[in-house]
């Protein structure tokens, strides 16, 4: 008796044959089904909702920016720097070189103050610069005056043709901070895309 276990185990096995009920196999793979979760194909559905809304809302922002925008720039009233035309003697009516003169520096004022973009960002900025703006047409006025109640003089044309130089350098100046202050937003935004 000394037969070696494994040898016995293999004849035994290999003589009997073992047969399953039929259907095992089917009601097997139910059971694996009803037990086991399926794999749910992914849906798009709510991604596709999701992306229409983010869609909405970027262009519902573009175009309340462009809206908002332009309401302002209809708000604001720019004050007109165009010399009032008088009944009394004007720097223009004094020559035709002084008429040259008044009309290239009014004609540089308006075409500047027809080129500013106003914003939220800037309105302050350009609100200051208004009111500078004014107090030189106040000051012109007065000089105006000083013209018509004094008669022409050196003194009071020079300032006459220096207010209008100061407007005109004043505008420019804020034409370029205000391209000072969208090119560091630029630089800014372009940073934090980065």
């Amino acid at each position: 008796m000394s037969q070696d276990l494994k040898e016995l185990f293999k004849k035994e096995r290999a003589g009997q044959k073992h047969l399953i009920k039929e259907g095992h196999e089917e009601r097997f793979l139910k059971r694996m089904e009803h037990t086991l979760p399926k794999a749910k194909k992914p849906s798009f559905g709510l991604l596709k909702i999701a992306a229409t809304i983010v869609i909405l809302m970027t262009l519902g922002y573009f175009g309340v920016e462009k809206y908002a925008k332009e309401a302002i720039q209809e708000t604001i009233v720019v004050k007109n720097t165009e010399l009032k035309e008088q009944s009394e003697i004007s720097l223009g009516d004094l020559s035709p070189d002084l008429k040259k003169v008044e009309n290239y520096y009014v004609a540089n004022i308006n075409l500047v103050l027809s080129k500013l973009e106003m914003s939220n960002d800037n309105k302050a900025l350009i609100d200051s610069f208004m009111q500078e703006l004014e107090n030189l047409d106040l000051e012109y006025t007065s000089l105006n005056q000083e013209l018509n109640q004094m008669g022409p003089n050196d003194q009071t044309i020079a300032a006459l043709i220096q207010n209008l130089q100061l407007r005109l350098q004043l505008l420019q100046k804020l034409k370029k901070k205000l391209n000072d202050l969208n090119t560091s937003k630029n630089e800014q935004v372009e940073i934090t895309t980065i």
